[in-house]
C-alpha cells in the first residue's frame, strides 16, 4: 500500500481533475481533453485501493455536481468520448495505441464519476446532468436527454463491434464496468426498481436492436475466459528516465502531475485467485444476469431475458420463430465446457439454473450429453461443502439437480457412470461408485446437515423431490447409498420420538402453569412426519419399481427391520407401510428357510433369487414426479441475489456498504 495510498487520496488536488470540476466551461476541441486523458495506471484491485479512489472520486463529484449545472462539463467529456469511439475499431485494426489508451482514460474517468452521481442521486437528477451545456448557466437543450442513449449505445456497440485483443482488453472491460455502473440504481433501492430510466433506454430506442448481439458477446466473453493481458501491453510501456508512467505526447503533458494516478504498483498485487480468473469474463457474466433480470416493462418483456430464453446451438439449422427477434446462435459444445469449468463461482451456478430453466435448447442438449458427469460433480462438489458455501449458491446447485432428475433419461444414465476414487469425498472411501449413487449419498448428507443446524423447509423438500425423482430407477445402489438412505430414515425415527416426547412432557407441564406459551411441537412433528412419509415413499417406489436391480437396499432395509416397526401402525403411515412390510416379511421368511450363520454374500445371492421369485404384481406404489416451478414474483428472491453477486464479485468496483439498500452485508 505505502505510497500507493497517498497517491490516490491526492486525487482530488490534481490539476487536471480540479478544472474539469471546476467553474469554468471547457469546450470539446479544448486541447485540455489532451492533458487529462494521457494517464496511465493499472486499476486497483484491492478494497482498501478501491475504497480510497472512490473517496477521491467523491470529493471531484462534490465539486462537478455543483459546478455542471453551470459548464457543461460532463456532457463535454461524455461528447469527448464519444467522438473518439467512432474511430476505435480502425484504431484496432491499426495498432494506434494512443487512441485507445486515451478513449479507455476517458471512460474510466466517466465511470468513476457515474459511480458516484448513482449512489447520491436520483435518476431524474442524473437525466438532468447529462443535460446541461455551457451555452448559457442552467439551461439545457431539447436533444439532452439523448446524451445518456447515446453513451449506452456507444457502450454497447463497443462491446459487441470492437475485436478483442490486448490493446483493447481493457476498454472491453471498462464498457461492460460502466454499463453495470448505469444499472447499479437498484442498489440504493429497497425496493425491486419496476420503472427506471435506464431500463427504458435499454430495452427500447436505439439500444433494442443490439440485444441479441449483446447478450452473444457477453456469453462467449464468459465462455472463453480470456485472460487479463500483462501490463505494458494495452497501454504504454513505463519510460525510464522518470518521467513514471507517462508517454511524452507531443501535446505537451505536463510530466509528472499525473503520476499520481499510477495505481496498481508494489503492494497491491492482485490474489492468485484473481490472477487466475477473466475479469473481462466475470464482469460479462454480471452484467448478463442483471440484464437478464431486469423486471419487464408494462408494455413490453424485458428482451435480454427473451434473447437467453431463446438462442439455439450453431449446428441447429431449424428455422428461428418469427415470434422472437432477439434469437442467435451460440457454440453449445463450448458453453457446456465453460459451464462445466466454472461452477466454483455462485455466477456461474446462477447462469446454469437459468439457461437449465428458462431455455429448452440449452437443457435438451445438455441432457443429451454423454458426460454428465463433467457437469454434475462440481454441483455436486458445491452442495458437499454445503457449510462454506452461501445458502442461495446451495439452493441454486439443488435445484439444477432437481431440474436435471426430471429426465427419465438422466435418472437411468447416472447409475450407468462408473467414477473412481472421489477425493473431496471425506467421509468414506469411495474407490468406485455410480454418479446415480453419489449424487444420493451427497443429497442425503445435505439432508442431514440441514437437519441439525439450518432447518431449512425449503431445503429439505427440494432435496427430498430430486431423490423421488430418481428413486423409480435407482439402479445398482452402492452398498454406502443404500446403508445411508436407512440412516437417514433411522435419524428421522429418533427425531421424530424425542418431539413426542418433548410435546408430551410439555402438555404435561403446562397444565400446572399456564404463565409461558408452549412451543409448537405440532407444527415441528409435523414437518418431521411430512419428511418421514416422502422417506418412505422414496424407498417404496424403488422396491416397486428396481426391487431386482437393488439387492443392497434390501438387504439395508432387512438388517434395520426393526426401525419401520412403530410406523406400522401409526395412522399417518399405515397405507404406506404395505409394501415395505411386504418385502421385509418375503425376505425374512426366505433367509428363516436358509438356516442361521449365513455370510453377507450369502444374503445377498438370497436377495437376489428372492428378487426374481416375488410376484411384480404384488407391489404396487404411483410414480413420484417433482417438478420445479418458480415462485410467484421470483424477481424478489433473484435481484438482491444478482447484486449482492456484482457488490461481492465485480472487478474493481466498490460501494460503499452503508450506501446499500437493497440487501444486507450478511444477505446470501
Amino acid at each position: 500500500m505505502g505510497a500507493n495510498s497517498s497517491s490516490i487520496s491526492e486525487l482530488p488536488e490534481n490539476e487536471y481533475l480540479k478544472k474539469l470540476s471546476g467553474a469554468e466551461p471547457i469546450s470539446e476541441n479544448d486541447p485540455f481533453w489532451n492533458q487529462l486523458l494521457s494517464f496511465s495506471f493499472s486499476t486497483p484491485t484491492n478494497s482498501a485501493d478501491l475504497k480510497l479512489l472512490e473517496e477521491a472520486t467523491i470529493s471531484v463529484c462534490k465539486s462537478l455536481v455543483e459546478k455542471n449545472p453551470r459548464t457543461g462539463n460532463l456532457g463535454s467529456l461524455i461528447k469527448v468520448f464519444l467522438s473518439r469511439t467512432k474511430e476505435l475499431k480502425i484504431s484496432a485494426e491499426c495498432q494506434n495505441h494512443l487512441f485507445i489508451w486515451q478513449a479507455h482514460n476517458a471512460l474510466f474517468i466517466i465511470c468513476c464519476l457515474l459511480k458516484v452521481f448513482i449512489s447520491r442521486m436520483s435518476e431524474e437528477e442524473l437525466q438532468l446532468h447529462f443535460t446541461y451545456e455551457e451555452k448559457a448557466p442552467g439551461s439545457y437543450g431539447t436533444e439532452c436527454e439523448d446524451l445518456i442513449e447515446e453513451l449506452l449505445c456507444c457502450l454497447i456497440q463497443l462491446i459487441v463491434e470492437i475485436p478483442l485483443l490486448d490493446i483493447t482488453y481493457s476498454i472491453s472491460l471498462e464498457a461492460v464496468t460502466t454499463l453495470v455502473v448505469f444499472l447499479s440504481c437498484q442498489l440504493f433501492h429497497k425496493e425491486i426498481l419496476r420503472e427506471s430510466i435506464i431500463h427504458k433506454y435499454l430495452m427500447h430506442g436505439r439500444c433494442l436492436p443490439y440485444t441479441s448481439r449483446l447478450v452473444k458477446t457477453l456469453l462467449y466473453n464468459f465462455i472463453r475466459q480470456e485472460r487479463s493481458p500483462p501490463p505494458g501491453t494495452h497501454v504504454f510501456q513505463q519510460q525510464t528516465d522518470g518521467g513514471g508512467l507517462l508517454y511524452g505526447i507531443a501535446s505537451g503533458v505536463a510530466t509528472g502531475l499525473w503520476t499520481v494516478f499510477t495505481l496498481g504498483g508494489v503492494g497491491s498485487k492482485p490474489t492468485p485467485q484473481l490472477e487466475q480468473c477473466s475479469p473481462l469474463a466475470n464482469q460479462s457474466l454480471l452484467l448478463l444476469l442483471v440484464l437478464a433480470n431486469l423486471t419487464d416493462a408494462p408494455d413490453t418483456p424485458n428482451p435480454y431475458r427473451q434473447a437467453i430464453m431463446s438462442f439455439k446451438n450453431t449446428q441447429d439449422s431449424t428455422a428461428f420463430s418469427s415470434s422472437n427477434p432477439h434469437a442467435f446462435q451460440i457454440n453449445f459444445n463450448s458453453l457446456y465446457t465453460a459451464l462445466c469449468e466454472q461452477q466454483r463461482s455462485d455466477q456461474a451456478t446462477l447462469l446454469l439454473y437459468m439457461l437449465l430453466h428458462q431455455n429448452s435448447n440449452v437443457r435438451t442438449y445438455v441432457l443429451a450429453r454423454t458426460d454428465i458427469e463433467n457437469l454434475v460433480l462440481p454441483i455436486l462438489e458445491i452442495l458437499y461443502h454445503v457449510e462454506e458455501r452461501n445458502s442461495h449458491h446451495v439452493y441454486m446447485a439443488l435445484i439444477i439437480l432437481l431440474i436435471l432428475t426430471e429426465d427419465d433419461g438422466f435418472n437411468r444414465s447416472i447409475h450407468e457412470v462408473i467414477l473412481k476414487n472421489i477425493t473431496w469425498y471425506a467421509e468414506r472411501v469411495l474407490t468406485e461408485i455410480s454418479l446415480g449413487s453419489l449424487l444420493i449419498l451427497v443429497v442425503i448428507r445435505t439432508i442431514q446437515y440441514n437437519m441439525t443446524r439450518t432447518r431449512d423447509k425449503y431445503l429439505h423438500t427440494n432435496c427430498l423431490a430430486a431423490l423421488a425423482n430418481m428413486s423409480a430407477q435407482f439402479r445398482s445402489l452402492h452398498q454406502y447409498a443404500a446403508q445411508r438412505i436407512i440412516s437417514l430414515f433411522s435419524l428421522l425415527s429418533k427425531k421424530h420420538n424425542k418431539v413426542l416426547e418433548q410435546a408430551t412432557q410439555s402438555l404435561r407441564g403446562s397444565l400446572g402453569s399456564n404463565d409461558s406459551p408452549l412451543p409448537d411441537y405440532a407444527q415441528d412433528l409435523n414437518v418431521i412426519e411430512e419428511v418421514i412419509r416422502m422417506m418412505l415413499e422414496i424407498i417404496n417406489s424403488c422396491l416397486t419399481n428396481s426391487l431386482h436391480h437393488n439387492p443392497n437396499l434390501v438387504y439395508a432395509l432387512l438388517y434395520k427391520r426393526d426401525l419401520f416397526e412403530q410406523f406400522r401402525t401409526h395412522p399417518s403411515f399405515q397405507d404406506i407401510m404395505q409394501n415395505i412390510d411386504l418385502v421385509i416379511s418375503f425376505f425374512s421368511s426366505r433367509l428363516e428357510q436358509a438356516g442361521a450363520e449365513l455370510s453377507v454374500e450369502r444374503v445377498l445371492e438370497i436377495i437376489k433369487q428372492g428378487a426374481v421369485a416375488l410376484p411384480k404384481d404384488r407391489l404396487r406404489f404411483p410414480e413420484l414426479k417433482f417438478k420445479y416451478v418458480e415462485e410467484e414474483q421470483p424477481e424478489e428472491f433473484f435481484i438482491p441475489y444478482v447484486w449482492s453477486l456484482v457488490y461481492n464479485s465485480a472487478v474493481a468496483l466498490y460501494w460503499n456498504p452503508h450506501d446499500i439498500q437493497l440487501f444486507t452485508m450478511d444477505s446470501g
